[in-house]
């Protein structure tokens, strides 16, 4: 949400506020941008007045309401401020040429991204054999600001050790690296508990550590890391063409017959500035990688192309990534585009296999600039698929009734919530290790869902374990055929089976959005009936299980079918603690054969005989005639599928 746009709506709730509703005191809030602890004074009030428990109930309920919106505006001048930081950081850095203005617009910048209470950057002496502390953003200790460590010595050793980045919750508690007396005092000086370190590499060489650090426990996410060090690898890089531009500058005082040689070189440096000034300009216009492909193939003056990691070339892939530069591969030229440890793809120079060093930079510069844009891309899907599922979750709680604000939320994600729906729900069907595996698996089928949503004009949110989906049915398509494409679509994408239960057709949502509640619970039911069939994996409808199908749609009386039928045995067991439903499940299942069915429960015979001869006395001396004990195995079956998964 754009500043404007934010302004826009605290005027919007400032002039509400005035109408005397139940909301009237938290919009006034909210256009005057309160605290959160703010938004309990109305309510409290309202109870020293003694006002009307409804007026309670209603301030309450707009209280949470208010809150969502507070939450949901802070997070979008979040997200805008850090796009502008780093859109500014890629400005800034194309523009200096003083290694002292570029190393603390580094550390700035990086203080800035993360919201850091401190950053830092360290690099290594070659004289010395040591490393000192080169630039310091929101240092307040002097002992700290004039640290030298020795190599391997405190968290930047293991840095710069391993060539990896590492991050320490609890700076003085960590054993991985070697604690010193005089790193010790300094950080303690400094009052710093988590740090996040990552490696400023040239080619294999450690050159130093750009820090990231608080003075109270944080825990750093891997999107904040991977920022990091792509952040790293742009000050590594402007650290090289600062010391580029030294060994130019002492070459003119040195050599007195290199005038033509310098006027080259010069002209080579101005050329990569302007590309650099090119690059620059293109983030800060929204442009995207491909606009980035074709400005550097018309700097080289050859076709230069983005390619997904699958599709490069592997061994030259890694060996770019590894050096940090880009590598010759027959004849063309490949520039691995990386974010800290993961590969997100390579800028490819077709056909240019003399390719001087300058120009072999500038591709190597565009592709961090292309790093850049796809975490900045990424960072902005991730956040429409929030939005995406949020206004799934306000539909399926009935949150929101106003259709005109529904449709308006759902046009802004592309989404017609007059067209006509199926309501998904999909859950993987494979056993995780534990349950670290098994909530990444979760992830990767939100994820995969939130992006086939994207692409269908639909909706897609994480619930009950599993993902729900609101997709739009096409003209001849059938709630069957979209469960069966969406379970193989799904299931390709994570590269595990996804069972896919979904309701019949749906319409008005807009105008009726407890319909969305109804028949998600209609997709649940047909997505239990799929995985007891032993049809983990498919898709299907309501419409394919035939008479079951009919009691699993709608409104159909379910729960009173089983009363009918069961009820009194299963009662019973309630009441006695006993096994009677579970025996007759084993005797159906066992051909009603007595002697197979002791052998299914492990149990006497005439333990068997007993607990069918209380079933009979329970449900009548006909309860095994055919149509009877029809009737039963569906209401068992169907007790079955309403009871809660056990997990």
């Amino acid at each position: 949400m754009s500043s404007d746009h934010v302004q826009s709506a605290e005027h919007s709730a400032a002039a509400l506020a005035s109408q005397g509703s139940a909301e009237a005191p938290f919009l006034e809030l909210l256009a005057r941008g309160a605290s959160a602890d703010a938004y309990e004074q109305p309510v409290l009030l309202a109870r020293a007045e003694g006002r009307p428990a409804e007026r309670i109930v209603a301030l309450e309920k707009a209280k949470l309401l208010a809150l969502r919106v507070r939450s949901d505006m802070e997070g979008r001048r979040r997200r805008e401020a850090e796009l502008s930081a780093l859109f500014e950081t890629a400005h800034d850095l194309a523009g200096l040429r003083d290694l002292d203005a570029v190393l603390r617009a580094i550390v700035q910048r990086a203080r800035s991204l993360l919201g850091t209470d401190v950053a830092y950057l360290s690099l290594n002496d070659p004289v010395r054999g040591d490393t000192y502390m080169r630039v310091t953003e929101g240092s307040v200790a002097a002992r700290f600001q004039q640290l030298r460590l020795g190599m391997g010595e405190g968290l930047g050793g293991l840095v710069a050790q391993t060539a990896r980045p590492y991050v320490t919750d609890d700076y003085f508690a960590d054993d991985r690296f070697q604690h010193t007396r005089t790193i010790d005092a300094g950080v303690r000086d400094e009052g710093l508990v988590a740090i996040l370190g990552v490696p400023l590499t040239l080619g294999h060489h450690v050159i130093g550590v750009l820090f990231a650090a608080d003075r109270r426990a944080r825990v750093f996410e891997r999107e904040q890391i991977a920022l990091l060090g792509s952040f790293a690898a742009l000050a590594a890089a402007a650290i090289d063409t600062a010391n580029l531009l030294t060994e130019t500058r002492a070459a003119l005082t040195e050599l007195e017959r290199a005038n033509e040689i310098i006027q080259d070189r010069s002209g080579v440096i101005e050329r990569a500035s302007d590309v650099h000034d090119r690059l620059a300009e293109l983030v800060l216009r929204g442009g995207g990688v491909h606009d980035v492909a074709a400005a550097v193939a018309e700097v080289l003056d050859g076709t230069v192309e983005f390619t997904d990691a699958a599709a490069t070339p592997a061994e030259a892939l890694e060996t770019s990534r590894a050096e940090g530069h880009a590598v010759r591969h027959g004849d063309d030229w490949i520039a691995a585009v990386a974010a800290g440890g993961e590969l997100l793809g390579a800028l490819v120079l077709h056909g240019h296999p003399g390719l001087d060093p300058v120009d072999q930079r500038t591709l190597e510069r565009a592709a961090m600039v292309t790093s850049l844009l796809l975490l900045a891309r990424r960072s902005a899907a991730e956040a429409e698929q929030r939005v995406r599922g949020e206004l799934l979750d306000d539909l399926l709680d009935a949150r929101d009734r106003d259709p005109r604000l529904l449709r308006e939320r759902a046009a802004r994600l592309h989404a017609d919530l007059d067209a006509t729906h199926a309501v998904l729900a999909a859950r993987l069907d494979s056993t995780a290790a534990d349950a670290d595996q098994e909530a990444a698996a979760r992830r990767r089928l939100w994820s995969a869902a939130s992006h086939l949503a994207a692409t269908r004009r639909g909706l897609a949110a994480a619930r009950d374990g599993g993902t729900v989906l609101l997709l739009p049915l096409e003209a001849g398509d059938t709630a069957t055929d979209l469960a069966r494409r969406t379970a193989r679509q799904l299931g390709g994408a994570v590269h595990e089976p996804v069972t896919v239960g979904a309701s019949a057709p749906v319409r008005d949502l807009a105008a009726h959005p407890d319909t969305v509640t109804a028949a998600y619970e209609e997709g649940r039911r047909c997505l239990d009936a799929l995985r007891l069939l032993g049809r983990a994996g498919d898709g299907a409808a309501a419409e394919d299980f035939g008479f079951l199908g009919l009691l699993l749609a709608g409104d159909r009386d379910i729960a009173g079918f089983v009363e009918r039928t069961i009820g009194q045995v299963v009662a019973y067991d309630e009441r006695r603690g006993t096994d009677l439903v579970r025996t007759l499940d084993a005797y159906f299942a066992c051909g009603m054969s007595p002697v197979r069915t002791k052998d299914d429960l492990h149990v006497h015979v005439n333990t068997v005989a007993q607990r069918l001869e209380r079933v009979g006395r329970l449900l009548g001396d006909d309860w095994q005639s055919p149509g009877r004990a029809l009737e039963i195995q569906l209401a068992l079956r169907l007790h079955r599928l309403s009871a809660p998964v056990r997990r």
